[in-house]
């Protein structure tokens, strides 16, 4: 699983990496080195106007983390709902409709996974934690999905506060150093798959899952870091340094 990523680069560098057009300075998030299930997090998708003819815009847009399916009765089903396995994403009832037709980035600058190590001294097993990256520096774009949750405490639909805008991270077997330390890791998308993956008038599913292929091996580094990951409250640029 992927539960949780650092996500540093600021709207200035995401909008030239991913070619967005539209993007809301007001939404502009501080870096993260802790983001945990049920933050905001950058996300880049595709919408298309009502219209036939209407332009399709590439968005940086602010979601929460933790998928809540339109039909939720309430908002907490998303805290389960942080991953998507690969080999069922097309299938599962929470994820099949935005699969088919709300599939988005998550720019990560890398993720922990935590592997159980016994301490010689105590005999006691600990979870040290890994922070897991591209080799040559370069962001990781996690495939996700996207979803809208009305909420029928609001009466207006103009109202902001009447949707939610939820999201969750596609995983798949884990290779390289990542496989050292967790058989899952994300799903990341290379440059030349951006444009079908985030294409709303794609939806045909056997083409889509083949965009969805494992990372090529020998792109991921992995070092072990603090143990002051393990507490979401803690952040900042430290939680990479590497563990004593």
């Amino acid at each position: 699983m992927c539960g949780r990523y650092t996500s540093t680069r600021g709207p200035e560098d995401l909008t030239g990496l991913f070619q967005v057009t539209d993007w809301r300075p007001s939404e502009a998030l501080a870096p993260s080195w802790n983001v945990a299930p049920t933050d905001q997090v950058y996300a880049v998708l595709e919408r298309a106007g009502r219209g036939d003819g209407d332009e399709v815009r590439r968005e940086l847009r602010v979601l929460r983390w933790g998928l809540v399916p339109s039909w939720a009765k309430d908002p907490k089903a998303g805290a389960r709902m942080i991953n998507a396995r690969v080999e069922t994403v097309h299938e599962k009832p929470a994820y099949r409709r935005a699969f088919a037709r709300r599939r988005c980035l998550l720019p990560a600058d890398g993720f922990y996974e935590w592997e159980p190590v016994k301490d010689e001294a105590t005999g006691r097993t600990r979870k040290q934690p890994y922070f897991i990256h591209p080799a040559d520096g370069q962001v990781l774009a996690m495939a996700g999905l996207y979803e809208y949750w009305r909420d029928p405490d609001v009466t207006s639909d103009d109202d902001p506060d009447a949707w939610l805008t939820t999201c969750t991270i596609i995983t798949t077997e884990a290779t390289d150093e990542a496989g050292r330390v967790h058989p899952r890791m994300p799903l990341a998308l290379t440059p030349d798959h951006y444009d079908a993956w985030l294409d709303p008038h794609h939806h045909d599913t056997e083409d889509l899952r083949a965009l969805l292929t494992r990372p090529a091996d020998g792109r991921l580094d992995a070092r072990p870091v603090s143990p002051a990951v393990n507490n979401v409250r803690n952040n900042g640029a430290h939680l990479l340094d590497p563990a004593t």
